[in-house]
């Protein structure tokens, strides 16, 4: 009897593994030049206050509670609960960096519009498990394989690459609030510890802690505002525009596999928007 395992279809060669594992999306790494820059801001910051006296003297349980909720308290009256939640998440991935480039978004592309042409747009239905990473682009296919005209298939994914737009700029903009907010704050609880002072001065045993509250919170507040929440804010905005580029790389791509136009067409269009250090010559 003939074994039935020698009639089994054999596996992907290594090269088409190979091009499988590049349309699997972008692999998610750790962002060395966030986690870098405010390590070692705070390293600084550590340094110079071991130097020159103790830690004991740089902190006050009351100063962070000014700083720290009163931002929080503030910035949640400018914005609703929802956004709230929505900005931490973005936060933790402001984290890793998605190591999408795109120039290679480009050609992954291209090759898909080669492979519909050359064997139809239901063979792109192969492809969708692998772009597990990259649900954008797998939308986008998938209005195409059930048969969406093209111009359609690029008008509902250009409305969700502007809501994408939004909350990215939605949660830069709460943490911008936040930035204005905490340095405001340490100014108000250097008001509150003036006060405090001026109204004992005949103890001087209170003198000192209403000082310390005085000082610390404007620290607290300029370390949380100009060292944590602005440049958060700017990596975030930093991070929609590169995603932005590839979203739109992949939204021109899935409107001509729709319109079922020439991959060369394709190749030229995307190297219009690509900066130049990016364009692809995929047919070269």
């Amino acid at each position: 009897m003939t074994d039935t395992a020698t009639q089994r279809p054999s596996r992907p060669t290594p090269r088409n593994a190979a091009g499988r594992n590049r349309r699997r999306g972008a692999p998610r790494t750790f962002d060395g030049a966030t986690v870098f820059g405010l390590g070692g801001a705070f390293v600084l910051i550590a340094i110079a206050i071991v130097l020159g006296g103790s830690w004991g003297a740089f902190v006050d349980v009351p100063a962070l509670l000014i700083v720290l909720g009163g931002t929080s308290a503030v910035t949640m009256i400018s914005f609703s609960f929802s956004d709230i939640r929505t900005t931490q998440h973005i936060i933790g991935k402001s984290l890793f960096k998605t190591t999408r480039d795109a120039g290679e978004a480009a050609r992954s592309v291209i090759s898909l519009a080669e492979t519909a042409r050359q064997k139809g747009t239901l063979t792109l239905q192969d492809h969708l498990t692998g772009l597990r990473n990259e649900p954008y682009l797998a939308r986008g296919l998938t209005l195409v394989i059930d048969g969406t005209p093209g111009a359609e298939a690029e008008r509902l994914m250009r409305k969700e690459l502007h809501a994408i737009a939004d909350r990215h700029a939605k949660g830069a903009s709460v943490l911008r609030r936040a930035a204005d907010v905490a340095p405001a704050m340490g100014l108000i609880g250097t008001l509150v510890g003036l006060v405090q002072m001026l109204g004992n001065l005949e103890d001087p045993a209170s003198i000192g802690p209403a000082m310390a509250v005085a000082l610390l919170t404007t620290f607290y507040g300029a370390v949380l505002g100009n060292m944590v929440l602005a440049p958060l804010a700017g990596k975030l905005e930093r991070k929609s525009d590169d995603e932005a580029l590839v979203n739109e790389v992949y939204l021109l791509g899935v409107s001509s596999i729709g319109r079922q136009e020439s991959p060369r067409r394709l190749e030229t269009l995307v190297n219009t928007i690509l900066p130049p250090s990016k364009r692809v010559s995929f047919f070269d």
